[in-house]
């Protein structure tokens, strides 16, 4: 029987190309010319000969290799080939790590990101990289349990991201769904967790409401006194209130004076991959007002792509912070007026001071029609009352500005 000095002395001849020493019951240690030295286990199985490999020396000693020896006998004994267990306890590993949690969510992700927009699926794996694979993006799927899942959620919650674990719950949802559907888990633990979770408080953007003060707004933007770019960004935004950036990323091929039309692609606006893909351009009338200040524009950047241009670089459009910031200079907080602002501003006003019809006031907003459907059979666009509206819209900002006796109307 081999000893732990007969294993550390153990050389293999130079005329030799291995030498084998022996320990008992089958196992022995093999020594190349190289010094490598491994153990193995001689047996037979179904009337051959086999071996198995356990290891290296001196990496698994003398005594835990013939632990390992006995284990692989009582396999034999029990009609099992101890070399067959070990491929497919092996094969059993690959396919757990082709299970887990993260190579799921990103097989998933890679699949999705034909229909996702790009802000989405970055998002969307963002979130997971930063939140989910850490604590648990190695383990099988199926192992993943709701009470696992809720601890990793309220890990989110503590730092006051409850927006976020409510995304993650969401995210985490799809990914054991499209588990299941795989064949690679049974259950969804993310749909038991509906309820668990903090509520979202959600806080709306700050916007001026009242008529009164949507003047003061006005009469405050007239006075500004920052770059006349910035400036008419302003107007503008009252007077068309889209997506501040539909506005601040507007082209001047997207306008088509003579028809009084800016023309948004489908690529631009905010809508899913396939609505930007297959989707129509979104059509905003243009009063005469919102064609003067266009017109006022152009003497300072009819020369290049953007209507808005950075004021660094015209090779890029205005920062998304521009406006908000010169709400800020102006006086208002971002609990009083944003950007986004001049949406609701208009939204709510044009509702109950104009009394527009809500249909009109949404296809102008660029809202997604609502109900089972949704807008597969109901196209309209109000295209006629639209304009309408905003010459209506443009010349009641006017008598605002200039302070007239504006009567309040309510619902």
């Amino acid at each position: 029987m081999l000893t732990e000095i007969a294993c550390k002395a153990a050389t293999c001849p130079t005329d030799k190309t291995r030498a084998r020493f022996t320990d008992a019951g089958g196992l022995y240690l093999e020594v190349s010319p190289n010094e490598s030295k491994r153990w193995f286990w001689k047996y037979r199985f179904g009337g051959k000969e086999k071996r198995l490999s356990l290891g290296s020396y001196p990496a698994v000693k003398l005594k835990d290799v013939r632990i390992d020896r006995d284990d692989a006998r009582k396999l034999l004994t029990q009609g099992t080939d101890p070399t067959q267990k070990r491929q497919l306890d092996k094969a059993a590993t690959r396919v757990s790590a082709s299970v887990t949690y993260e190579k799921v969510a990103r097989e998933l992700h890679g699949m999705k990101l034909k229909e996702w927009s790009d802000v989405h699926g970055k998002k969307w794996l963002r979130l997971q990289e930063l939140n989910l694979f850490p604590w648990f993006g190695s383990l099988p799927l199926a192992d993943i349990t709701a009470p696992l899942l809720l601890e990793t959620l309220r890990r989110v919650e503590t730092r006051g991201k409850n927006e976020t674990a409510h995304a993650l719950r969401l995210y985490a949802g799809q990914v054991f769904r499209y588990g299941m559907a795989t064949g690679r888990c049974l259950n969804d633990p993310a749909h038991a967790l509906r309820g668990a979770l903090q509520a979202v408080i959600v806080k709306n953007m700050g916007a001026v409401l009242e008529p009164k003060q949507a003047g003061e707004l006005l009469r405050a933007i007239d006075a500004y006194h920052g770059h006349p770019t910035t400036r008419e960004a302003l107007v503008l935004s009252s007077m068309l209130f889209q997506r501040p950036g539909n506005i601040r990323q507007m082209e001047w091929t997207w306008i088509d004076f003579d028809a009084a039309m800016l023309t948004i692609p489908a690529a631009s606006m905010k809508r899913t991959k396939q609505g930007k893909i297959n989707g129509r351009p979104h059509l905003v009338p243009l009063a005469p007002q919102a064609i003067a200040c266009l017109k006022r524009m152009q003497t300072l950047s009819g020369h290049g792509r953007y209507v808005f241009p950075s004021l660094l670089t015209g090779e890029r459009p205005m920062s998304d912070n521009t406006v908000n910031t010169a709400l800020r200079r102006m006086g208002y907080t971002n609990t009083e007026m944003t950007a986004h602002g001049f949406r609701a501003m208009a939204r709510t006003i044009l509702g109950e001071q104009l009394e527009t019809d809500g249909e009109v006031i949404e296809a102008q907003l660029a809202h997604g029609k609502s109900g089972p459907l949704g807008s597969a059979y109901d196209r309209t666009t109000y295209m006629v009352q639209r304009r309408k509206m905003m010459s209506e819209w443009a010349d009641y900002l006017d008598k605002l500005r200039v302070g007239a006796d504006v009567i309040q109307l309510r619902a």
